[in-house]
């Protein structure tokens, strides 16, 4: 079964979420008269209510370039590269400056993350944008994200902020989706073109005729369509993370998702941090690491890899790059994406974690490879 109608207590409740990403698309944040302001107070209501029980939440926001045009008195239509990047540069100014401005009140603190596709496919690059997205939340912060269009290129861009939310929500392990569109769902057609069609309420699987259900964007301003979605419900679920698309124009959007708001959940293949050890797990090794008997003993306890429990290092890998843990045996133990380069993990190797900046001559993370980036056993 592909698609069906289930009652409410087989979807997930975003009440209940730990990590939460929510995408907002340009045409809930821009209207002819510039940003809605008042849909936004109150979007910052919904962030500051989930916070307050507990929940991450990560904001994916659309908006930027929509903003930037009318500044810059932009023609109406489609943009060149370079005019989309200009509107870009002015409109995300004014896009941060908003949500900070909502949220303030309410004791939230935010911070802008710009990405490029660029910055997911290095392994490098998607260790450090992990770890400052996990730096963030950990202190409260929300993050604001969007495609960093001022200087991304058609070659590396993802091109819609839907896929981009997807992939965000897979690199922070969140266990919800949500996606604030135009649409209150998934339906078999274009319900603006086909009065018979059926939204569906829960699709537990992706077949290939859930796809060629797919229609083209119905808004002029958002660039994506229920392609789009689904493909980023693909990324989502395989990365262990539920997704929801709700029409978002409500105040309030997610109390009325939690309160029974129509929608469409795409259901998690498993939870974000298996789907996580699984792709680790996957990974053809560049390198080994060799641990001691202590450390054999850590990690056994879920504990991160720490350079003094390393004997030796072997192998030519970059920093987010595969390695193997062997132990003082030979035996592996498992696999990880370490933090440091093997010149820089054979300097610090045997020596504590407070050691490693008067070594390398800069600070370096406490841990060798972390226990979210490992697999043993």
């Amino acid at each position: 079964m592909a698609a069906v109608t289930l009652d409410s207590l087989v979807k997930p409740d975003v009440r209940a979420a730990r990590r939460v990403v929510v995408k907002i698309g340009s045409a809930l944040l821009v209207g002819a008269g510039g940003l809605k302001t008042d849909w936004v107070r109150a979007l910052a209501e919904d962030v500051a209510a989930a916070r307050a029980r507990g929940t991450d939440v990560v904001l994916v926001s659309s908006g930027s370039i929509a903003l930037g045009r009318r500044v810059l008195e932009l023609p109406a239509g489609a943009l060149a590269l370079e005019q989309s990047q200009a509107a870009a540069a002015v409109g995300q100014i004014r896009l941060a400056r908003a949500y900070e401005e909502v949220l303030a009140p309410h004791g939230v603190k935010t911070a802008q993350v710009l990405v490029t596709l660029e910055d997911t496919d290095d392994r490098r690059r998607y260790l450090n944008s992990r770890a400052t997205m996990e730096t963030l939340l950990g202190l409260g912060v929300v993050p604001i994200v969007n495609e960093n269009d001022t200087v991304a290129t058609d070659e590396i861009r993802f091109g819609d902020n839907d896929r981009l939310a997807a992939q965000i929500a897979v690199t922070v392990g969140a266990d919800q989706l949500i996606l604030l569109s135009d649409v209150d769902g998934f339906y078999s057609a274009n319900p603006k073109e086909d009065p018979t069609a059926v939204r569906f309420e829960v699709v537990d699987h992706i077949t290939p005729e859930i796809e060629a259900m797919a229609g083209d964007p119905i808004s002029g301003l958002s660039k994506g369509g229920m392609k789009t979605k689904l493909l980023a419900a693909k990324t989502a679920v395989a990365g262990g993370c539920a997704m929801a698309i709700m029409e978002g124009s409500t105040p309030r959007p997610l109390t009325a998702l939690a309160e029974g708001a129509s929608c469409t959940w795409f259901l998690p293949e498993g939870d974000p941090q298996a789907a996580r050890k699984r792709w680790i797990a996957a990974m053809k090794p560049r390198g080994e690491v060799v641990v001691d008997a202590g450390a054999v003993a850590a990690l056994a306890l879920g504990k991160s890899l720490l350079p003094a429990g390393v004997m030796r290092v072997v192998g030519r890998f970059g920093r987010g790059e595969p390695v193997m843990i062997v132990g003082p045996d030979g035996a592996a133990l498992g696999k990880g994406l370490i933090r440091y380069t093997a010149d820089e993990a054979l300097r610090i190797a045997g020596h504590r974690s407070r050691e490693i900046e008067e070594i390398l001559g800069y600070p370096g993370r406490a841990a060798l490879i972390h226990r979210d980036d490992m697999v043993i056993g």
